[in-house]
Protein backbone atom coordinates (compact mmCIF):
# COMPACT_ATOMS: atom_id res chain seq x y z
CA UNK A 1 0.00 0.00 0.00
CA UNK A 2 0.77 2.89 -1.04
CA UNK A 3 -0.36 6.98 0.39
CA UNK A 4 -1.82 8.80 -2.08
CA UNK A 5 0.30 11.93 -2.04
CA UNK A 6 3.06 9.91 -2.30
CA UNK A 7 2.06 8.37 -5.33
CA UNK A 8 1.09 11.40 -7.16
CA UNK A 9 4.07 13.09 -6.39
CA UNK A 10 6.41 9.97 -7.84
CA UNK A 11 4.00 10.27 -10.72
CA UNK A 12 5.26 13.74 -11.40
CA UNK A 13 1.36 15.23 -10.19
CA UNK A 14 3.60 18.00 -8.02
CA UNK A 15 5.34 17.99 -4.59
CA UNK A 16 3.54 16.39 -1.75
CA UNK A 17 2.73 19.48 -0.63
CA UNK A 18 0.87 20.25 -3.80
CA UNK A 19 -0.82 16.87 -4.17
CA UNK A 20 -2.51 16.88 -0.49
CA UNK A 21 -3.73 20.00 -1.70
CA UNK A 22 -5.42 18.82 -4.73
CA UNK A 23 -6.95 16.03 -2.50
CA UNK A 24 -8.48 18.32 -0.26
CA UNK A 25 -9.72 20.38 -3.19
CA UNK A 26 -11.85 17.13 -4.30
CA UNK A 27 -10.33 16.60 -7.43
CA UNK A 28 -8.53 13.47 -7.10
CA UNK A 29 -10.66 9.87 -6.91
CA UNK A 30 -9.74 6.23 -6.82
CA UNK A 31 -11.55 3.83 -8.45
CA UNK A 32 -14.05 6.29 -9.21
CA UNK A 33 -14.78 8.16 -5.59
CA UNK A 34 -13.34 10.93 -4.54
CA UNK A 35 -10.49 10.45 -2.50
CA UNK A 36 -10.02 11.89 0.91
CA UNK A 37 -6.42 13.05 2.87
CA UNK A 38 -4.58 10.01 4.01
CA UNK A 39 -5.91 7.72 1.31
CA UNK A 40 -3.94 4.61 0.22
CA UNK A 41 -3.79 2.86 -3.11
CA UNK A 42 -2.03 -0.54 -4.10
CA UNK A 43 -1.44 -1.61 -7.76
CA UNK A 44 -4.12 -1.52 -9.71
CA UNK A 45 -5.97 0.94 -8.78
CA UNK A 46 -7.43 3.45 -11.15
CA UNK A 47 -6.18 6.89 -9.89
CA UNK A 48 -7.28 9.95 -11.48
CA UNK A 49 -6.47 14.03 -11.52
CA UNK A 50 -9.46 15.67 -12.85
CA UNK A 51 -11.09 13.43 -14.58
CA UNK A 52 -7.45 11.85 -16.38
CA UNK A 53 -6.26 9.38 -15.08
CA UNK A 54 -2.38 8.97 -13.82
CA UNK A 55 0.05 6.73 -13.78
CA UNK A 56 3.22 5.79 -12.04
CA UNK A 57 5.33 5.17 -14.78
CA UNK A 58 5.95 8.70 -16.39
CA UNK A 59 9.61 9.60 -17.19
CA UNK A 60 11.01 11.92 -14.71
CA UNK A 61 12.79 15.26 -16.36
CA UNK A 62 15.05 17.45 -14.23
CA UNK A 63 15.93 20.52 -15.78
CA UNK A 64 18.06 23.70 -14.19
CA UNK A 65 17.43 27.06 -15.05
CA UNK A 66 18.58 30.42 -14.95
CA UNK A 67 15.80 32.22 -13.98
CA UNK A 68 15.63 36.06 -15.07
CA UNK A 69 13.91 38.94 -12.95
CA UNK A 70 10.43 39.61 -14.24
CA UNK A 71 9.62 36.19 -13.84
CA UNK A 72 7.08 34.56 -11.06
CA UNK A 73 7.76 31.33 -9.92
CA UNK A 74 4.79 29.75 -10.16
CA UNK A 75 3.04 27.68 -13.04
CA UNK A 76 0.51 30.15 -13.63
CA UNK A 77 -0.20 33.86 -12.33
CA UNK A 78 -3.45 35.36 -11.84
CA UNK A 79 -2.10 38.58 -12.44
CA UNK A 80 -0.98 37.51 -15.91
CA UNK A 81 2.77 38.21 -15.27
CA UNK A 82 4.88 35.67 -17.05
CA UNK A 83 6.24 32.55 -15.49
CA UNK A 84 8.94 30.51 -15.09
CA UNK A 85 7.40 28.03 -17.57
CA UNK A 86 7.18 30.22 -20.26
CA UNK A 87 10.63 29.93 -20.69
CA UNK A 88 10.64 26.25 -20.59
CA UNK A 89 10.01 24.60 -23.76
CA UNK A 90 9.75 20.65 -22.49
CA UNK A 91 6.70 18.40 -23.26
CA UNK A 92 5.71 17.52 -19.66
CA UNK A 93 4.15 18.76 -16.61
CA UNK A 94 7.22 20.29 -14.67
CA UNK A 95 6.83 22.05 -11.21
CA UNK A 96 9.44 24.56 -9.95
CA UNK A 97 11.21 23.60 -6.80
CA UNK A 98 11.03 26.18 -4.39
CA UNK A 99 10.61 29.97 -5.23
CA UNK A 100 12.64 32.71 -6.33
CA UNK A 101 11.15 36.46 -5.50
CA UNK A 102 9.63 38.20 -9.05
CA UNK A 103 12.87 40.72 -9.13
CA UNK A 104 15.58 37.64 -8.23
CA UNK A 105 17.73 35.78 -10.42
CA UNK A 106 19.33 32.57 -10.51
CA UNK A 107 19.23 28.52 -10.49
CA UNK A 108 16.03 27.46 -10.17
CA UNK A 109 15.15 23.39 -10.73
CA UNK A 110 12.23 22.25 -11.96
CA UNK A 111 11.55 18.57 -12.44
CA UNK A 112 7.99 16.46 -12.02
CA UNK A 113 9.71 14.18 -9.63
CA UNK A 114 7.39 15.28 -6.82
CA UNK A 115 9.60 13.22 -4.00
CA UNK A 116 12.86 14.89 -5.30
CA UNK A 117 10.94 18.44 -5.19
CA UNK A 118 9.82 17.47 -1.53
CA UNK A 119 13.15 16.72 -0.40
CA UNK A 120 14.70 19.60 -1.67
CA UNK A 121 12.13 22.05 -0.18
CA UNK A 122 11.49 20.11 3.14
CA UNK A 123 13.22 22.43 5.84
CA UNK A 124 14.64 19.68 8.12
CA UNK A 125 16.83 18.48 5.37
CA UNK A 126 18.51 21.93 5.63
CA UNK A 127 20.08 21.78 2.08
CA UNK A 128 21.96 25.10 1.09
CA UNK A 129 21.15 27.62 -0.79
CA UNK A 130 23.69 29.91 -1.96
CA UNK A 131 23.01 33.42 -3.21
CA UNK A 132 25.43 36.36 -4.36
CA UNK A 133 24.06 40.11 -2.94
CA UNK A 134 24.55 43.46 -4.05
CA UNK A 135 23.45 45.85 -1.01
CA UNK A 136 23.65 49.94 -0.69
CA UNK A 137 26.99 51.12 1.42
CA UNK A 138 29.29 49.19 3.25
CA UNK A 139 28.95 45.94 5.74
CA UNK A 140 30.82 46.14 9.25
CA UNK A 141 32.24 43.05 10.53
CA UNK A 142 30.05 43.89 13.07
CA UNK A 143 27.07 43.08 11.22
CA UNK A 144 28.34 40.33 9.25
CA UNK A 145 28.61 38.22 12.03
CA UNK A 146 25.59 39.51 13.45
CA UNK A 147 24.12 37.99 10.15
CA UNK A 148 26.21 34.60 10.36
CA UNK A 149 24.45 34.05 14.26
CA UNK A 150 21.08 34.98 13.05
CA UNK A 151 19.09 37.96 12.82
CA UNK A 152 15.33 38.32 13.64
CA UNK A 153 13.20 38.66 11.06
CA UNK A 154 9.18 38.74 11.62
CA UNK A 155 9.53 37.35 15.35
CA UNK A 156 11.81 34.34 14.35
CA UNK A 157 15.66 34.25 15.15
CA UNK A 158 17.31 32.97 11.55
CA UNK A 159 19.35 29.94 11.79
CA UNK A 160 23.10 30.21 11.64
CA UNK A 161 24.41 31.56 8.04
CA UNK A 162 27.64 31.94 6.12
CA UNK A 163 28.09 35.35 4.56
CA UNK A 164 31.53 36.82 2.68
CA UNK A 165 32.56 39.94 1.44
CA UNK A 166 33.27 38.99 -1.95
CA UNK A 167 34.29 43.05 -2.69
CA UNK A 168 33.28 46.69 -1.13
CA UNK A 169 33.48 50.13 -2.11
CA UNK A 170 31.84 53.20 0.04
CA UNK A 171 28.71 52.92 -2.25
CA UNK A 172 28.02 48.97 -2.24
CA UNK A 173 28.70 45.18 -1.23
CA UNK A 174 28.79 42.30 -2.97
CA UNK A 175 28.35 38.99 -0.20
CA UNK A 176 28.08 35.49 -0.77
CA UNK A 177 25.25 34.24 1.41
CA UNK A 178 24.92 30.40 2.27
CA UNK A 179 21.19 29.73 4.26
CA UNK A 180 19.52 26.54 4.79
CA UNK A 181 15.99 28.13 5.03
CA UNK A 182 13.66 28.93 2.80
CA UNK A 183 11.43 31.50 4.63
CA UNK A 184 9.49 34.05 2.52
CA UNK A 185 12.47 36.96 1.12
CA UNK A 186 14.81 36.17 3.42
CA UNK A 187 17.86 37.01 2.35
CA UNK A 188 16.41 40.91 2.02
CA UNK A 189 14.92 40.97 5.30
CA UNK A 190 18.01 39.22 6.67
CA UNK A 191 20.13 42.15 5.56
CA UNK A 192 17.42 44.74 6.48
CA UNK A 193 17.60 43.49 10.12
CA UNK A 194 21.05 45.41 10.01
CA UNK A 195 20.00 48.26 8.29
CA UNK A 196 21.17 47.27 4.76
CA UNK A 197 19.19 47.28 1.48
CA UNK A 198 19.66 44.67 -1.20
CA UNK A 199 19.69 45.95 -4.36
CA UNK A 200 20.82 42.58 -6.31
CA UNK A 201 20.30 39.42 -5.45
CA UNK A 202 20.69 35.86 -7.54
CA UNK A 203 21.03 32.60 -6.53
CA UNK A 204 23.87 30.44 -7.84
CA UNK A 205 23.84 27.11 -5.97
CA UNK A 206 21.60 24.46 -4.20
CA UNK A 207 24.03 22.28 -2.32
CA UNK A 208 27.22 22.06 -4.54
CA UNK A 209 25.21 22.33 -7.82
CA UNK A 210 25.87 25.60 -9.70
CA UNK A 211 24.69 27.86 -12.07
CA UNK A 212 27.74 27.85 -13.57
CA UNK A 213 27.73 29.96 -16.93
CA UNK A 214 23.77 29.19 -17.92
CA UNK A 215 22.73 32.77 -19.58
CA UNK A 216 19.21 34.10 -17.94
CA UNK A 217 16.57 32.35 -19.61
CA UNK A 218 18.27 29.51 -20.70
CA UNK A 219 17.61 25.43 -19.22
CA UNK A 220 19.52 22.71 -19.15
CA UNK A 221 18.62 19.09 -18.21
CA UNK A 222 20.66 18.20 -15.33
CA UNK A 223 23.20 15.29 -15.88
CA UNK A 224 22.94 11.92 -13.96
CA UNK A 225 25.59 12.19 -11.64
CA UNK A 226 23.92 15.96 -10.67
CA UNK A 227 20.28 14.14 -10.05
CA UNK A 228 21.98 11.40 -8.09
CA UNK A 229 24.10 14.07 -5.93
CA UNK A 230 20.24 15.61 -5.48
CA UNK A 231 19.01 12.61 -4.41
CA UNK A 232 21.31 11.89 -1.59
CA UNK A 233 21.36 15.30 -0.24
Amino acid sequence: MTRLNKFLADSGVGSRRECDRLIADGVVKVNGKVAVLGTTVEEGDRVTVNDKRIGDKQKKYYLLLHKPKGYVTTVKDELGRKTVMDLVHVKARLYPVGRLDYDTEGLLILTNDGELANRLTHPRNEINKTYIARISGTLTEAERIRLEKGVTIDGVQTAPARVRILKQDQHHTRCEVTIHEGRNHQVKKMFEAVGKEVEFLKRVAVGDLRLGGLKRGETRFLTENEVEYLKNL
